[in-house]
């Protein structure tokens, strides 16, 4: 079974970034865009493990205990340069906590002897990718203009805003590939408390 964990994001949020989409596709049309409903925060991509395995990835997630916190997002960006573009995606500012449940995730699953990620994280939403699309640079990178109309209109533009919302759970997911692109399918769930100020 091919798992994540991810938080979701709350409908208000998608409706901003399918508004946005509705625009930007237009603009790059050759790029695979990605459904606005199957967007989500990852924190952790585990890839497949057995049944028994993912039982003890649900056990060793339900240990962690964090107050929930605020995501904010906003603006825009291409990895691994706009030069060289081959992912496009939204941006995500956060509160510490973010990070904070992102090393606890990936503590909890080290003891499960599931390696931690080799890359820093950099939270943000892909909304399009182009051919393979391994975000880091590799060698070999060129020009690519398929963003290029996508870049002119963002030039000219206010700083795209998305919304905000309060992060009080998140999910440990399913991903099955199909003929369609992946569908996500929320295993267990996990939640965050209420901080008081």
């Amino acid at each position: 079974m091919r798992i994540f964990v991810a938080i979701d994001l709350e409908e208000t949020i998608r409706d901003e970034i399918r508004r946005f989409v509705d625009v930007a596709r237009g603009l790059a049309p050759e790029v695979r865009w990605v459904q606005p409903a199957s967007l989500h925060v990852t924190l952790k991509f585990i890839g497949e493990q057995p049944e028994a395995t993912v039982e003890r990835v649900q056990q060793a997630l339900s240990s962690i205990s964090m107050d929930s916190f605020q995501l904010r997002f906003r603006g825009c960006g291409f990895f691994p340069t706009p030069r060289a573009a081959r992912v496009f995606w939204a941006g995500i500012e956060a509160e510490t906590g973010l990070g904070q449940l992102q090393t606890a995730v990936e503590e909890a699953l080290e003891k499960l002897a599931i390696p931690r990620e080799s890359r820093a994280f950099s939270p943000h939403l892909t909304l399009a990718r182009e051919g393979s699309a391994a975000p880091s640079w590799r060698k070999g990178d060129r020009l690519n203009q398929r963003f290029t109309r996508l870049q002119q209109y963002l030039a000219q533009v206010p700083t795209p805003e998305f919304g905000k919302m309060a992060a009080r759970e998140f999910f440990l997911y399913r991903s099955q590939l199909s003929s369609e692109g992946s569908r996500y399918t929320k295993i267990a769930r996990f939640d965050l408390h209420f901080a008081a100020h």
